[in-house]
């Protein structure tokens, strides 16, 4: 009769342990689901506000390769996110980091139209001095609106630069090097997309975004 009641007891605990090893899974997995969505969510809001969609047609999120293009780029790998209307390319965005920062690397954004021409350029991750350095947020200053329509032939290749060094971009004051470095983030991404813009569009698909980040 003992023998019976431990084995009933043993039973009854293994399987609380397993029901409660199952939900705990199963809680982890809906948290990480709602992570990702609200991660790709709060991407697709960025990626809406620099490409045109009336004329794009795809997810670009859901149609995005990576690339190996450091020098270019700024980091060993980066996403490139490719906006389309049918089968016609309308533009590309690319995660470009800059690494050389005021206080670290930032992260951007930038639109590419098919022809050249920057359709906006945002912000995702820094770490600069709030009230100098965050004016390059478009929700603490214009200035990173100065870069919409502007492409390697406007300005000139060599008025890519800070009006302090003779180029075209405003600095912010008391703040010339974070400036500096996007505006030279932002050239290097318009000459790699010069140079690679056809093959990126050629280029095979990587795993849609939301499957990426919830595996």
């Amino acid at each position: 009769m003992k023998t019976k009641s431990i084995l009933l007891a043993g039973f009854v605990l293994g399987a609380f342990a397993v029901t409660g090893v199952t939900l705990v899974a199963l809680t982890h997995k809906a948290v990480d689901g709602r992570i990702a969505d609200n991660q790709y969510q709060a991407m697709k809001r960025k990626l809406d506000t620099i490409l045109p969609a009336q004329r794009i047609d795809n997810d670009p999120l859901q149609d995005s390769v990576q690339v190996s293009a450091r020098d270019y780029l700024g980091a060993e790998t980066t996403q490139v996110y490719r906006a389309r209307k049918g089968e016609d390319p309308v533009a590309v965005v690319l995660e470009p980091v800059v690494p050389d920062g005021y206080a670290g690397p930032i992260k951007l954004l930038v639109s590419v139209m098919h022809d050249g021409t920057i359709g906006g350029v945002r912000v995702i991750s820094h770490h600069e001095t709030p009230g100098l350095g965050d004016k390059i947020e478009e929700t603490k200053s214009a200035w990173v609106l100065e870069f919409n329509g502007k492409s390697l032939h406007n300005p000139p290749l060599e008025k890519w630069g800070v009006k302090r060094d003779g180029g075209e971009f405003d600095q912010f004051t008391g703040a010339t090097i974070t400036p500096r470095s996007i505006v030279n983030a932002v050239k290097n991404a318009l000459i790699y997309v010069d140079q690679e813009g056809e093959a990126l569009f050629k280029a095979k698909p990587a795993a849609p975004a939301q499957a990426q980040e919830r595996t």
